[in-house]
């Protein structure tokens, strides 16, 4: 198997070990190097950034090194890995705003002149998005219907990207051995760069 160019982003705002999320990016980031990716990573907790746009998008504001550094990590990678949990139906509002901000025109995607399309700047991509809630992935959806929408289609899609998901679910009362099951399915995620 062909060695890929793996991005691994932490969307957890929590800096500590105890989220899943956190445990599933270490198990894949180790899994992956193993099996000879070359492998980036970077964590929300840690990067420095204003996550609010306070003029909308008719001020551009300066990227901060943080989110630069995501640009690129993202324009390097052939396959990028975004762990979060879903929380009341979508992403944590700190990795919200880092999308708000950096997701920009030259960056991810062009808009036609005539503003009927667009160029999709970081097409050729794969991404894998890894979901923890505390309700089951199906009740979740019947009941809010899809909660990956915004980050599946509206950001990686939209610039390119071809987008899968897994999400698990009862994440907080899910049983040792159940959770271990699930670090080995993103560890054979991770060997085959999925």
């Amino acid at each position: 198997m062909k060695s890929k160019r793996i991005f691994v982003l932490l969307g957890h705002p929590d800096s500590g070990p105890e989220p899943l999320s956190r445990q599933f990016a270490d198990t894949y980031e180790t899994a992956a190097r193993a099996a000879g990716h070359e492998v980036r990573r970077m964590d929300l907790s840690s990067l420095s950034f204003d996550p609010i746009l306070h003029k909308g998008y008719r001020v551009i504001q300066d990227l901060e090194p943080d989110l630069i550094h995501v640009q690129e990590n993202m324009k390097w990678c052939e396959h990028f890995v975004l762990m979060y949990p879903n929380w009341w139906g979508g992403m944590p509002a700190l990795l919200k705003g880092m999308w708000d901000r950096m997701y920009l025109p030259s960056f991810a995607f062009r808009m036609w002149k005539n503003r009927f399309g667009w160029e999709c700047l970081l097409k050729g991509r794969t991404a894998r998005l890894v979901i923890t809630s505390n309700n089951p992935p199906l009740l979740d959806h019947l009941a809010f219907g899809d909660y990956t929408a915004s980050i599946r289609r509206s950001l990686l899609g939209f610039a390119g990207f071809k987008v899968k998901v897994t999400a698990y679910g009862n994440a907080e009362r899910a049983e040792t051995r159940v959770k271990d099951g699930w670090k080995k399915e993103v560890a054979n995620l991770a060997k085959r760069a999925l």
